[in-house]
């Protein structure tokens, strides 16, 4: 086994990451072999399970990089704007783009590929999981993966978005805002992430989903807000 010195572990790991970002957001999981990975990245394939005792593993790995990218962009943006209301549609514009055009995001998000892998990884159920916080898995123990045992490689994807989402606690508490709970408001921005499913179905006409999806951010934000 070669032995690697601490700089070269971290560069060799964020080379798997980086390749397995692109193969995986072009590809997806199971079209993605670890030699594509190893190819890509120019190591052996000996060598990957150095850092990753599996490709599901990878994959966590990528996901979460993944994720924590969106949240500081969506930090960025929201801190950026003035009013609750700019906040509020800042939210929704975001991650409905970042959906849109990441596959990643959209397998984060949409299709729930965290709680999938992170069940492969632990042979768990995230829906009946006894000692849980929602049913989320908080530690994912894969040996070598270098995500093993870390509270964010097993957090729930949900409880992960929610925790980048302070404003709806700010929100109930205004005069002019219409819900009073911070979860139901954080449950609709998170479901109003499925309405990308709509695009090029019969769901929505040809063409037409982009002003659908305007009209729909619209009509939330100005009914979350009540006139001044």
């Amino acid at each position: 086994m070669t032995r690697f010195s601490e700089e070269d572990r971290e560069r060799i790991r964020a080379e798997l990451v980086e390749a397995g970002h692109n193969l995986f957001a072009r590809h997806g999981f199971d079209r993605t072999r670890v030699s594509d990975v190893t190819d890509a990245a120019g190591i052996g394939t000996s060598t990957f399970y150095q850092f990753f005792d599996s490709k599901e593993a990878l994959y966590l790995a990528v996901l979460i990089a993944e994720r924590e990218r969106l949240f500081k962009t969506l930090e960025a943006e929201v801190a950026a704007v003035e009013t609750p209301r700019a906040e509020a549609e800042t939210i929704l514009r975001t991650t409905l783009g970042q959906v849109r055009s990441n596959p990643l995001i959209r397998r984060l998000f949409v299709d729930g590929e965290i709680r999938r892998i992170d069940e492969q990884l632990n042979g768990t159920s995230y829906d009946d999981e006894p000692g849980t916080e929602g049913g989320a898995v908080t530690g994912n123990g894969c040996a070598g993966s270098d995500t093993a045992g870390s509270d964010t490689a097993g957090t729930d994807d949900e409880l992960a978005f929610d925790r980048v989402l302070p404003q709806p606690d700010e929100w109930v508490a205004r005069d002019d805002f219409r819900i009073d709970d911070p979860e139901i408001v954080r449950g609709l921005l998170r479901s109003l992430l499925f309405v990308t499913q709509a695009r090029e179905t019969p769901v929505v006409p040809a063409g037409a989903y982009d002003d659908v999806e305007d009209a729909l951010i619209d009509t939330v934000v100005e009914g979350l807000f009540a006139d001044s």
